[in-house]
């Protein structure tokens, strides 16, 4: 997945900005064309948008990379990367174990 500059789209009655692109090839005849899903999700990973683009002629030719193929469809769908995407790493808290309240027994 690919960072985006965010753009708007209308999703069910309100604007959502997608920032996020996700694409990868669902067929490849491994001669002269390819197809590829994309998808256009928030930064909740909420599905925005997507469809289906074919890759064929001299665009399937220079075809060698990942960053080509996300290149390609940011370009046909007028989108520009902005890099990687890179999850959000939530670390667990620490459990804390509280002191054990004071009693008569344990009071000097």
């Amino acid at each position: 997945m690919k960072n985006i500059q965010p753009i708007s789209i209308w999703d069910n009655g309100t604007n959502q900005e997608a920032c996020i692109l996700n694409a990868y090839c669902i067929n490849d005849n491994l001669s002269t064309s390819a197809s590829f899903y994309y998808s256009l999700l928030s930064d909740s990973l909420q599905q925005l948008a997507q469809g289906n683009l074919s890759m064929s002629g001299e665009d399937y030719d220079a075809w060698q990379t990942n960053d080509y193929a996300y290149d390609w469809v940011a370009t046909q769908l007028n989108l520009t990367i902005t890099g990687d995407y890179v999850p959000l790493v939530v670390e667990p808290i620490a459990e804390v174990t509280p002191e054990p309240e004071p009693t008569d027994n344990n009071l000097e």
